[in-house]
This record gives C-alpha cells, structure tokens and sequence, in this order.
C-alpha cells in the first residue's frame, strides 16, 4: 500500500504564498518534508527548473535555498550523468537538533505550539470522520501499524509526522495539510517522547487507532476530542522533559562551582 497520498505529497510541491523571504519559505518547506520523511533519504528531488516552476520561485532563489539545504547537511548535490540535488538524513545530527531546539524553547513556547498543533489536527480529525474514504482510513491503519513497528527514534517520529499529515490529507484539506507539515518542522525538531522512555510508543500508538476508529465510525466529536486529549498529554510530556533538563543542567552547574 502506498503510504502518502496524492494529498500529502502534492502540498511538498504546492506553490509557496507571495512572501518578501521567498528563499528561506523553500528551505522551510523542503526542511519540513525531509524531517517528516515526505522525501525520503537519498531520494532526487525535482530538477531545479521544474521544482522552481513547481514552488513559483525562481531559479536564483531556489539555488539560494538549495545552498542553504546543502549547508545544513539535508540535500546533497551531485555533477554529471545521473547527478541532481538528493535527500539526506543523519539520525545523528537529528537528535543533536533536537536537544538543542529544545534548550532554546520556554514552558510557554511549548504549550503554544501544543496548543496550535491541537487545534489543526482536531479539525482534521473531524473533518476526516465526515469526508476520508475507506482507502484513506486503511493507509492511515497501515500508518499506525508502522509506527507500531518502527525500529529508530528517527522511523518512529517520522511515522508519527506522516500519520498528522495523512489525517489532514483525509479531511480533503490541502491547506490544513500544509499547517500540519509547517508545524512539524517544529515539532520534528523536539526530542521524541520514547527515545527517553519507550512505554510511551504504545500510548502513542494506542491514542492514534482510537482516533481512526471513531473516523471509522463516523463520530466527528469523538474523532476531535481524543485527538485533543492526546495531543495535550504529548504537551505536557515535552514540558516535562524540558523542565527535567533545566534541573540536570543546574545540578551540572553546581558540581562545577
């Protein structure tokens, strides 16, 4: 079974809003598809002519933004016969982002972010339990069940994007599918729950079917609740994790005075 549908992969490649930092708006929007897994590693993107015309940018300013991609370790360009810009990802350097973005972010900056993250994909999720079809909700059960079964933090968190992404793109909504990888290019960049404790993998899988089964069901209020519940303990999991790093890094500071 395919795992994208035509939905989530079309909105990589939607073209971008009118915008003075046309440039940085492609790195984001590629960033956001490489670490949500939507372009998959070591996979070619696009010539520089078509994704251009794709975005509705320039060449110069998607050679500007492929600069930057290259800089931060995420495309790589090859010269000659079958060369082109392709996809690369290091778990490695993932997680060295992620404790770092999370250091940078405040109690409130994550509650924020929770609170935007559950109100697009509430939506969706009711949305979903109105218009996806049964092909729609079967991808999004094989989804789950890979989440279930991924081996890395790096699989694990990346099943879990594309899950959000497929739940918009199920609501027959390109917009709120392209909110959704926005905001996981945020999220994508916080540690993952169950690389510090893996008993949470099986309540993130659980909250997940439970969701698909009210869509199943047809109960749009169902679908949106727990899909808030969730999203509000995820919050609250990160908020923990931050504070738990500003008590060891103070007990850091200590031993050394």
């Amino acid at each position: 079974m395919q795992l994208l549908s035509g939905d989530a992969r079309r909105a990589v490649f939607a073209p971008l809003d009118d915008g003075a930092l046309r440039s940085e708006a492609v790195v984001r929007r590629v960033g956001s598809a490489i670490a949500l897994g939507l372009l998959a590693d070591g996979e070619q993107l696009p010539t520089e002519t078509d994704l251009a015309t794709m975005l509705n940018v320039s060449t110069v300013t998607l050679r500007e933004a492929l600069a930057e991609l290259r800089k931060l370790g995420l495309v790589e360009t090859r010269r000659g016969r079958g060369g082109g810009s392709f996809v690369r990802s290091q778990e490695d350097v993932l997680a060295e982002l992620a404790d770092a973005r999370l250091a940078e972010l405040g109690t409130t900056d994550l509650r924020e972010l929770g609170d935007v993250h559950s109100a697009a994909a509430a939506a969706a999720a009711r949305l979903a339990a109105s218009r996806a079809s049964r092909t729609e909700i079967a991808r999004l059960r094989d989804i789950v069940d890979r989440l279930a079964s991924a081996g890395s933090v790096t699989g694990q968190r990346r099943t879990d994007g594309r899950y959000y992404i497929e739940l918009a793109a199920s609501a027959q909504s390109v917009r709120l599918t392209m909110q959704e990888m926005d905001l996981h290019l945020e999220l994508g960049q916080l540690p993952w729950p169950p690389a510090h404790a893996p008993g949470l993998l099986d309540v993130i899988v659980a909250g997940h079917r439970a969701v698909i089964d009210a869509i199943e069901d047809r109960d749009a209020a169902r679908a949106r609740a727990l899909t808030e519940s969730h999203i509000e303990t995820r919050t609250l999991w990160a908020i923990e994790l931050r504070l738990q790093r500003l008590d060891e890094l103070a007990a850091l500071q200590r031993e050394v005075s």
